[in-house]
């Protein structure tokens, strides 16, 4: 039959049954068709500052990087990274043994699973995580054990238990796949938390993945500290940022690798048959952004936190429970004050019910109950359109006695849509 195997056997491995066309997919294909506005995908609706910019556009008309650039990437941007990691954290790397960079941060985190894991392997993260975690360790053959980061409404922030996670840890544990700042909850860690993760890694003599490519968006009172700056942690941890968070620059895909040169040797084994090399001249603005003054990161902090500000405001007007992010350019609500439970039929009757696309929390779970009544939002889009979906939740949820009015009343709110602001 044409199209069609001979054996019964399924044509996806088993590894990866469990993964099909990923939440922000459909979302995003739900936003297109009906014109709503995509608060559900993390990337920003404006480009990142015009010099760096156009340092992409130097490097194009000059010749460099249009053809394979050095497989642990170009000189300058490695010196970049190991410049930005002393400075900022008193970090020292050598560029030439201790630096990799990578096709964004989702190929560090996969080339590094890939090589530091054996098959049977337990690999401890934090719940909710990023959906390519848990992709990337089935990939690599390893089990994952999820550690969940549970809501405390007093505090307004996702907590994590450091009780659950000593108790997580067994005999064939490993690799600690650390998020902070943590992508979907906003939750940065703090001082004390990363310091017992610390000591509970060189205990078990764990090895430890950290993905920090939120580092420059933290706010109020939350400090971003990387795990590497602990007692016996630098010789054991893979530090993985990215250009695309800092800079809003996420299509050109430059992340990197910070670690002692076994370990970025390891990675790099790996790395090499995945995408060799990529993003050229992308690599040459990227050092030069990362030599931008701190008054850029000031400003671009300031203005995320405005915008967590607006929208996190206009969903509590909306009768949302609205978890204030520490970091990341992420809101987490709870959508039971709302009278719904179910974050998938939410997520899905929202573009045609008020024009706003949002991303169920537990597409992030392995315990999906557990993340059910959560619906996350991104704020890094322009004001206008924050201000717009603000204006659309609140005439879809709220009646006129001001009480939130279930998902399911009333027909949907089109008039309010403007594709030009989607």
């Amino acid at each position: 039959m044409t199209g069609m195997t001979s054996s019964a056997r399924p044509l996806l491995n088993r590894r990866l049954a469990e993964f099909g066309t990923t939440i922000f997919a459909e979302m995003s294909a739900l936003a297109l068709s009906t014109g709503a506005i995509n608060l559900g995908q993390g990337f920003p609706d404006t480009d990142g500052p015009e010099e760096v910019r156009e340092a992409a556009v130097r490097a194009l008309r000059d010749g460099r990087g249009n053809q394979y650039p050095p497989g642990p990437g170009i000189p300058e941007l490695r010196t970049a990274v190991a410049a930005h990691q002393q400075r900022r954290y008193s970090l020292s790397f050598d560029p030439d043994t201790e630096v990799l960079v990578t096709a964004g941060a989702t190929e560090a985190i996969a080339a590094a699973l890939l090589a530091l894991l054996e098959p049977g392997d337990e690999v401890i993260a934090f719940e909710p995580y990023y959906d390519s975690y848990a992709a990337c360790i089935a990939m690599a053959g390893g089990r994952r054990v999820p550690v969940t980061l549970r809501a405390d409404e007093g505090a307004g922030r996702f907590r994590l238990d450091l009780d659950e996670l000593r108790d997580a840890v067994t005999d064939r544990t490993r690799l600690l796949l650390i998020n902070t700042p943590h992508n979907p909850t906003g939750t940065v860690l703090t001082r004390a938390e990363l310091a017992a993760i610390a000591e509970l890694a060189v205990e078990r003599d764990l090895l430890v993945v950290t993905d920090e490519v939120y580092e420059h968006l933290v706010f109020d009172d939350a400090e971003h500290v990387p795990l590497a700056t602990f007692p016996g942690m630098r010789e054991r941890t893979v530090t993985i940022g990215s250009a695309g968070k800092t800079y809003s620059f996420t299509g050109w895909k430059v992340g990197w690798v910070t670690a002692s040169p076994e370990l970025v040797t390891a990675v790099r084994s790996a790395k090499q048959y995945l995408t060799y090399v990529s993003a050229g001249p992308f690599q040459y603005a990227v050092a030069e952004a990362l030599a931008l003054p701190e008054s850029y990161f000031t400003a671009f902090r300031d203005d995320m936190l405005a915008k967590r500000d607006l929208l996190s405001a206009g969903l509590e007007e909306a009768g949302f429970r609205v978890f204030r992010p520490s970091g990341t350019y992420f809101v987490t609500t709870d959508i039971r004050p709302l009278g719904e439970t179910d974050g998938f039929t939410f997520c899905r009757a929202l573009p045609e019910r008020a024009g706003v696309v949002a991303i169920p929390n537990a597409v992030f779970y392995d315990h999906r109950e557990e993340g059910a009544p959560f619906v996350r939002f991104a704020f890094c889009k322009r004001t206008e359109v924050l201000q717009e979906a603000a204006k659309r939740l609140g005439a879809a949820f709220q009646t006129r006695s001001g009480r939130p009015r279930p998902v399911g009343q009333g027909g949907p709110v089109r008039s309010t849509r403007s594709r030009r602001t989607a």
